[in-house]
């Protein structure tokens, strides 16, 4: 069954196929919300925020127009405005890390030498995607993460196609300088170890 079989299905009144249109982009929307909460630190209300996403999907399904956009770039659209609402709220009234109830935890185990590498780079990677201005990070995550295309994006964002490419040049532009150091480093530290061989 077709997302547009299903929602006309729903709207006529077969609400219990929601759940099953939920399944299906539950993951991609859940994993599109953690990337933007990153940079803000505030992961733990991914799911929160993306069952709120999903309520707020269903209750203004009757007045989703499929010729306007596809449900999956209604829904992106639904969740990034989910997430930057949010973002302002926790902006005007910020709490300390006390009082917000969030508990720091310590790995309990030692991890591989390689596997710390790994972490390491991954950790980069991600600290320079959340250095990114909102909507480079919204653009870049669209396409790399959820794989979108160029009009996809450009409908949840609000941009035209063109800039959507511009967002993107300028997001991967910006994650290759922040990473350069680093990876230039090990590199030279490798050519310099080859040469006291």
């Amino acid at each position: 069954m077709t997302d547009s079989q299903m929602i006309r299905e729903i709207k006529e009144g077969n609400t219990e196929l929601y759940s099953e249109l939920m399944r299906r982009y539950q993951r991609k929307i859940l994993a599109f919300i953690y990337h933007m909460l990153k940079s803000a630190h505030m992961e733990l209300l991914a799911e929160d925020l993306c069952s709120e996403t999903f309520y707020k999907a269903f209750r203004s399904l009757h007045s989703f127009r499929e010729v306007d956009a596809s449900f999956s770039t209604w829904l992106y659209t639904i969740a990034r405005n989910t997430v930057l609402s949010e973002l302002r709220k926790q902006r005007a009234g910020s709490v300390p890390l006390e009082e917000s109830g969030i508990v720091p935890v310590a790995p309990n185990e030692v991890v591989p030498e390689q596997a710390i590498l790994r972490s390491e780079k991954v950790g980069l990677v991600r600290e320079a995607i959340n250095n990114l201005p909102e909507k480079q990070r919204s653009a870049l995550i669209l396409r790399e993460y959820d794989q979108l295309d160029y009009q996809e994006i450009a409908n949840v964002l609000g941009q035209s196609v063109s800039a959507v490419k511009s967002l993107l040049f300028r997001a991967r532009s910006s994650v290759k300088t922040q990473l350069e150091p680093y990876f230039y480093e090990q590199t030279y530290e490798q050519y310099e170890g080859m040469k006291s061989r």
